[in-house]
């Protein structure tokens, strides 16, 4: 029987809703709140956005007991740096390193060839790697990023010592049949992924987002992005 783990972004990834920005306080209360509803990783921020976001947090990290804390960073090592300083505190910490593999980003955001970002990704997991055990790495817009040039990425991921592998739907764009199939196309393409978590991360532009998870844990994910 499989666990599937509940992964909430409320802090971070929610935050940037209209009308949804929190104070620290605010941010407490509501990582509080998650960890008696018993989700398994709270994402509380992006520590290296600024001295806001480090101090919110840091503050989680040290507040929460039972609920594995996160911090998401850019593979860059400054990020990284923020993040472990921030949840060094925390009982379960966990860093989350993204960067983006569809060719549109690489091209116009990073400004990177498809070789720079190998290197990259496995350049600045080994890097978090030193800080912490538990490393879940993104690629951002992987469903619009090619399929074998994705896999060539979360092997790479896997053999710099992730130990989380998610495929977000950056843009909302995909749908549940869609989805499916290219976490099909992950489970058999990439080395070593069974021995990782594999998680999801849904955007709900298309107001797809829950069908998309659903369809994804029914492919073979076992932690659910979410808010």
């Amino acid at each position: 029987m499989r666990r599937i783990k509940i992964f909430d972004t409320t802090l971070r990834d929610g935050e940037q809703s209209p009308g949804c920005s929190m104070n620290i306080k605010e941010k407490i209360e509501m990582a509080r709140q998650l960890e008696t509803l018993g989700v398994d990783i709270v994402e509380a921020g992006f520590a290296a956005a600024s001295q806001g976001d480090f101090n919110a947090v840091r503050a989680v990290a040290k507040e929460l007991r039972k609920t594995r804390v996160a911090s998401l960073s850019r593979a860059l090592a400054k990020d990284i740096d923020s993040s472990w300083e921030a949840i060094k505190y925390a009982q379960s910490p966990r860093i989350h390193v993204f960067i983006a593999t569809s060719d549109i980003h690489m091209e116009y955001k990073l400004k990177k060839t498809r070789e720079e970002v190998l290197e990259q990704t496995a350049e600045m997991v080994k890097y978090a790697k030193r800080y912490c055990e538990d490393i879940e790495f993104s690629a951002e817009d992987a469903t619009r990023s090619d399929p074998a040039f994705l896999a060539k990425v979360f092997e790479t991921a896997v053999a710099a010592g992730a130990t989380v592998l998610n495929i977000p739907d950056t843009v909302g764009y995909t749908t549940p049949e869609e989805f499916t199939k290219l976490i099909r196309y992950l489970k058999e393409r990439v080395p070593g992924v069974d021995q990782v978590e594999l998680a999801t991360h849904c955007h709900d532009d298309l107001g797809m987002a829950v069908a998309n998870s659903l369809a994804a844990i029914k492919a073979g994910v076992t932690q659910v992005e979410c808010t």
